[in-house]
């Protein structure tokens, strides 16, 4: 089996792989001061509730964009399953070639997700990850990486609008409004958000596509994914655990 990891601003996201089916995930808010030993009881904790042995994990991929932790998630790997885990990067052979002004300071989550999608499909493509911050990526029918848009998250937006007015109250964006009409504060803020969202969304999604040689198809991915994707219908496809499925097809074309 394989063991897949990766690490976010917000959340840690893990998976197991038999062949090419995932048998279980899990998800946890990512900890920057974790140590070896904090991270080791909780994987173990999870792997004895999935009933997996640590003997059964013959490898392992990592993907990380929180740097100050790696080095004590790769120690707790390395000593649950007594082998270091591949930590995908720039220099890494993902299947795609990074054709960015500076491929170094491209994030593994971005080469990740892009490299699962292009072994996908194997076409133009843009994907998005509604994350801490929400990216746009795109690849050419060629599978190059060419760069894309960074935008606040979701969540951050919604946050700082709490945190820099007095009066506003904390709002569930779950269930968001059926107008965008909102009779009261509460659905008046949900539908700014949500519908206000998904048009940053889908304006960034017209602007890159018609910045691409062809149509690309869109594919979403991330936590606030499907609660965006209903309103934005460019987006063709929602994929939850894109990046665990991208960190599988580069551990097999490295191993």
């Amino acid at each position: 089996m394989l063991l897949t990891v990766d690490i976010g601003n917000s959340h840690t996201v893990a998976g197991i792989f038999a062949a090419t089916e995932i048998r279980k995930s899990w998800r946890w808010r990512t900890e920057a001061r974790a140590t070896a030993d904090e991270l080791s009881c909780l994987f173990h904790h999870l792997l004895t509730l999935a009933a997996i042995a640590t003997d059964d994990i013959s490898g392992i991929a990592m993907a990380s964009v929180v740097p100050q932790l790696n080095p004590a998630m790769a120690s707790c790997l390395e000593i649950l399953f007594a082998r270091p885990p591949m930590l995908v990067d720039a220099d890494t052979d993902t299947g795609i070639t990074i054709a960015t002004d500076n491929p170094a300071e491209v994030g593994a989550d971005r080469l990740v997700n892009s490299a699962a999608a292009f072994t996908r499909y194997r076409r133009e493509l843009i994907v998005v990850d509604f994350g801490t911050a929400t990216t746009f990526d795109c690849v050419s029918a060629a599978g190059e990486y060419l760069g894309g848009a960074i935008a606040p998250g979701l969540a951050i937006s919604l946050e700082a609008l709490r945190n820099k007015t007095a009066k506003l109250p904390r709002v569930d964006i779950s269930r968001p409004p059926t107008t965008a009409l909102g009779r009261n504060t509460e659905t008046a803020m949900a539908s700014g958000v949500i519908y206000g969202y998904a048009g940053l969304v889908q304006g960034l999604l017209r602007r890159l596509s018609r910045e691409m040689e062809q149509a690309p198809k869109v594919i979403a991915t991330g936590g606030m994914a499907a609660i965006i994707a209903a309103h934005v219908p460019e987006i063709e496809e929602v994929d939850p655990l894109l990046t665990l499925e991208g960190l599988r097809t580069i551990h097999a074309r490295n191993a």
